[in-house]
C-alpha cells in the first residue's frame, strides 16, 4: 500500500512539473522574397493542420552607406482572398549592423519609418483587426543591444501593438550578457545553431545535441513561443571550396548524387539546378529535417524549456517544395507534440 501511495505521489509530482503547454496556437512563417501568394498546395497544408496565424516578412532593414538605415521591401504583398482566414503578424528583419554607430535621433527616425511602412502595408492589404502584433527579427550582440532595445521601445510606443521579437538560443541561455529585450513576448528560434562553414560534420540547421546544450530552465522573464525548421538545403563544393547554397527539391537532387558519408554526396552527372550548374565530381552537403528528427527536437524542447499554458508554435517556412518532405499528418503531429 505504501508503495502504491509513493508511486502516485511521484506521478503527481512529475505531472505538476511538466513544461508542456495546454494549448498551442498553430503558425507558419512566410519568408519568400517574391510575390506574396499562397498556392493551393500550401493552403491545403495550412487547412489540414488548422493553422490560424502567419508571420509574414514584410520587409528588411539594412545599412546603406549613402541612404543610411533604410527599409528595403523584399516582398510584393498581395493577400488576395485569404486575408479573412488568418491572423497576420508583420515581421521585419533588421540587420544587426544598423544598430552600431547610430544615435538616438537616427533610431527615432528608423522606428518611425519602420512603423509607417508596416502600417501602409496593413492598410493597403488587410483589415485592421487582422493585425494585433508586430515582430522584429534581429541577431543583436552585446555591443548593439542598447540601441536595438531602444528601437523596440519606440516601435511599441508608435504602433500601440503587441511587440514580439525573435530570440536565438545564445541570448536565451546567456541573458545576463545579452540582455532581455523590452517586448511582450519572444519567439525562441530552435535552429541555425552551427556555422555551416566551420563544422562540416553536423547538420547546421538543427543538431539535437547542440540544441540540448543551449536549453534549460533559465527563468527567462518573457513569455516564450517557439519556432522550428521545416526546410532543407544543399551546400555545393567545387574543388573543396564552398560555392553555392541550393534551395531545391532534395529528393529530386539526390537522383544525381551518390552517398559518400553522413550528410555528404558526390555529383554523378552534370546537371543544372535553379540556374546553377553542378559538375560531375562536385561535393554536396545536404542538410534536411526528417519528421522523426523534428519530433526528437520537440521532445527535448518540451522537457527542458518551461512554457506558459498557451503558446504559439511556428514553423519556418511555408513553401511547397520544402514541405513536400512531410505528410499533412506529420505536420499536424508536430503541433500536438508540444501538448501530448
Amino acid at each position: 500500500m505504501k508503495k502504491l501511495i509513493l508511486t502516485a505521489i511521484v506521478i503527481l509530482l512529475l505531472l505538476s512539473c511538466s513544461n508542456k503547454p495546454d494549448y498551442v496556437d498553430k503558425a507558419f512563417y512566410y519568408w519568400k522574397s517574391n510575390d506574396w501568394h499562397i498556392n493551393e498546395i500550401e493552403r491545403k497544408v495550412l487547412d489540414s493542420a488548422e493553422v490560424t496565424k502567419l508571420y509574414v516578412k514584410f520587409f528588411e532593414v539594412e545599412k546603406n552607406d549613402v541612404m543610411g538605415n533604410i527599409p528595403i521591401s523584399k516582398t510584393s504583398l498581395s493577400f488576395y482572398n485569404i486575408k479573412d482566414s488568418f491572423t497576420f503578424v508583420p515581421t521585419v528583419y533588421l540587420h544587426n549592423d544598423i544598430f552600431s554607430k547610430i544615435d538616438k535621433g537616427e533610431l527615432d527616425t528608423l522606428a518611425n519609418n519602420v512603423n509607417y511602412l508596416i502600417d501602409k502595408y496593413v492598410n493597403d492589404n488587410l483589415t485592421p483587426d487582422a493585425v494585433k502584433e508586430y515582430q522584429m527579427d534581429c541577431d543583436w550582440t552585446p555591443s548593439t543591444k542598447d540601441n536595438y532595445f531602444y528601437f523596440l521601445k519606440k516601435i511599441k510606443e508608435l504602433s500601440g501593438k503587441k511587440i514580439s521579437c525573435t530570440l536565438r538560443l545564445y541570448p536565451y541561455k546567456y541573458k545576463d550578457k545579452m540582455g532581455v529585450p523590452p517586448v511582450d513576448s519572444a519567439m525562441l528560434m530552435c535552429y541555425n545553431l552551427i556555422n555551416p562553414m566551420k563544422n562540416h560534420d553536423k547538420n547546421s540547421i538543427l543538431d539535437i545535441d547542440e540544441l540540448s546544450s543551449y536549453l534549460g530552465d533559465y527563468n527567462y522573464p518573457l513569455h516564450l513561443d517557439v519556432a522550428l525548421p521545416l526546410y532543407s538545403w544543399a551546400h555545393v563544393y567545387q574543388n573543396n571550396q564552398f560555392v553555392q547554397v541550393l534551395y531545391t527539391d532534395i529528393k529530386e537532387l539526390k537522383k544525381s548524387l551518390k552517398p559518400q558519408k553522413d550528410l555528404w554526396y558526390e555529383v554523378t552527372e552534370d546537371i543544372e539546378v535553379n540556374g546553377f550548374y553542378l559538375r560531375k565530381g562536385d561535393k554536396v552537403k545536404i542538410e534536411e529535417m526528417s519528421a522523426d528528427y523534428i519530433n526528437k527536437a520537440i521532445a527535448v524542447i518540451t522537457k527542458k524549456v518551461p512554457f506558459d499554458k498557451n503558446i504559439t508554435v511556428s514553423f519556418f517556412h511555408l513553401n511547397e517544395t520544402q514541405l513536400s518532405l512531410y505528410t499533412h499528418e506529420e505536420i499536424s503531429a508536430f503541433y500536438t507534440g508540444f501538448t501530448k
